[in-house]
């Protein structure tokens, strides 16, 4: 997959993975590093286990792993930094 592929999945899948972890605070820069380690993350070990390879382009199941790798390392993330989830608009 080239460099602007892995970027635009990178991009979606951080900011899909940041609404569905219920923030919405985290900035572009962040989503996207998240969202393109992700990427490489969550295709790399699905790949490992299905002998497939889910990162051939732009398509649903190659954005679908992404967001899968992307919510596991925002949530690492978050546990590192002490970071939480908003319920109800409190911490």
């Amino acid at each position: 997959m080239s460099i602007i592929a892995w970027l635009v999945v990178g991009l979606v899948a951080g900011w899909i993975a940041n609404m569905i972890m219920s923030s919405g605070r985290g900035g572009l820069i962040t989503d996207l590093v998240i969202g393109i380690l992700g990427a490489i993350v969550g295709g790399f070990l699905l790949g490992l286990v299905t002998k497939t390879d889910y990162t051939t382009g732009i398509n649903v199941p190659t954005i679908l792993v992404a967001i899968g790798g992307a919510i596991v390392l925002l949530a690492l993330y978050r546990l590192a930094t002490g970071r939480r989830i908003l319920r109800n608009g409190r911490y």
